[in-house]
């Protein structure tokens, strides 16, 4: 089975960032924990967006991404950071051997 990657960007609602980061990197530590098929879980902050998180995160295959999408970790978080969203975009991404 081939890895997949997920670039993913987060708009945090105005002034609610760092809050938000503080459930994210609760939920990060989780799925990295219990999670076999999540391999990688950064979390990065845009210098020139006050608003904005971004996510590099590495799976094992396509279905331990929708394990850990479907999980309870995820569940968690989504009732944690519900007020302090805006959007959730990502994109799914091919290693290239």
């Amino acid at each position: 089975m081939a890895k997949l990657a997920i670039v993913a960007t987060i708009k945090t609602t105005p002034g609610k960032r760092n809050e938000y980061l503080k459930h994210l990197k609760a939920h990060a530590q989780r799925c990295l924990a219990t999670e076999p098929g999540t391999l990688k879980f950064e979390i990065l902050v845009p210098q020139t967006e006050a608003d904005t998180i971004m996510l590099y995160e590495v799976y094992a295959s396509p279905e331990a991404f929708e394990m850990h999408w479907k999980g309870l970790s995820m569940q968690q978080a989504k009732q944690n950071t519900t007020d302090l969203q805006v959007s959730l975009s990502g994109v799914p991404c091919d290693f290239v051997e």
